[in-house]
């Protein structure tokens, strides 16, 4: 059902877009961006226009042309990006009303995916670029793309494990690019600073392999800038959870790791995280999550039984006060 009092623009943007020939489509719906941007933020004329712009699926045509081969598309990169952020935008803050389950569990995770791709292919692109020129536009089409995801993300926080799971994900993160690799890690930090309990919520292998990764780029890369970037967000993971940091500490997989680490030389640009990691794999830290660990189950633990006892005198409670009023009759 259309909504009533739709904004003129939407209208004839909408009636634009259908009566154009496929080709043209691209170029119609990047007027979007003006109609967004000159809409105070936060302000319930956007929150309409938003809830219009969906009614009359100009998301779902984003998402169409999002899903075409780039090389088709008019203005490529340069249309496609704007695109992503014209898509992440309309999507964060939206009420979609009647549609709600079909937006929440079809179009929003078919956009991060769809971002996903494209970063896939942005990436295959920028590392067969020749020219520094063309590579240094194309890093610059990657960083919008992974800024859309991040703000989709940001906006839809249960997005977080589709994004985790993902292989083309897990692909963006194996690169050896330097650009391409911190850009996705710094992400990933971005992400996991909104909520990192999701990390707990993926499949272990899936986990496994992110600290795989991020491990292998800490310890193997001669790249200060990607050796950096995987401290911190190595550093953030196990600080974040304590089963990650005994992942890291006591399995196999992960064996020797403190040692390596001793025997790296950090950068001065991140040597105080650097440490802070190698300080919490150490085995008093080890120790204290444990016995902190202990403490919390004991503290639980001591809640139920006192909960239970609660319990039980409120049980007794109305044949006590029935004795009690019969010894005063």
């Amino acid at each position: 059902m259309k909504p009533t009092g739709t904004d003129p623009r939407i209208l004839s943007l909408a009636a634009e877009v259908a009566k154009s020939p496929e080709q043209n489509v691209p170029i119609i719906l990047l007027k979007l961006k003006e109609i967004i941007n000159n809409t105070p933020l936060g302000s319930s004329e956007l929150k309409k226009i938003k809830q219009d712009i969906y009614c009359y699926d100009l998301i779902r045509y984003c998402l169409l042309v999002l899903s075409q081969d780039f090389s088709r598309i008019q203005g490529g990169w340069t249309t496609i990006s704007q695109l992503t952020q014209i898509l992440s935008h309309c999507c964060v803050g939206l009420e979609p009303g009647e549609d709600a389950e079909e937006f929440y569990s079809e179009l929003l995770p078919s956009a991060a995916e769809n971002f996903l791709i494209l970063g896939r292919q942005l990436q295959t692109c920028f590392i067969n670029a020749a020219k520094g020129e063309e590579k240094d536009e194309l890093l610059h089409f990657f960083q919008i793309v992974t800024d859309s995801l991040f703000w989709l993300v940001g906006g839809h926080v249960q997005l977080i494990q589709n994004v985790l799971q993902s292989d083309h994900f897990l692909h963006l993160l194996q690169t050896d690019n330097v650009q391409i690799g911190s850009t996705v890690m710094t992400m990933v930090q971005n992400i996991l600073q909104i909520n990192s309990g999701d990390l707990l919520r993926i499949e272990a292998k899936t986990l496994h392999s992110i600290l795989d990764e991020v491990i292998f780029k800490l310890l193997s890369t001669p790249s200060p800038v990607l050796r950096g970037t995987a401290t911190k967000l190595l550093l953030l993971m196990a600080g974040s959870h304590q089963e990650i940091l005994i992942l890291l500490r006591l399995s196999a997989c992960y064996k020797g790791l403190r040692s390596l680490l001793n025997k790296q030389q950090p950068g001065t640009e991140f040597r105080h995280e650097f440490r802070q990691l190698i300080s919490l794999l150490s085995p008093k830290v080890y120790q204290e999550v444990e016995e902190q660990k202990l403490h919390q189950a004991a503290c639980l633990i001591q809640a139920y039984w006192k909960g239970f006892q609660t319990r039980k005198r409120l049980k007794k409670l109305p044949s006590a006060v029935i004795t009690l009023q019969r010894n005063f009759r």
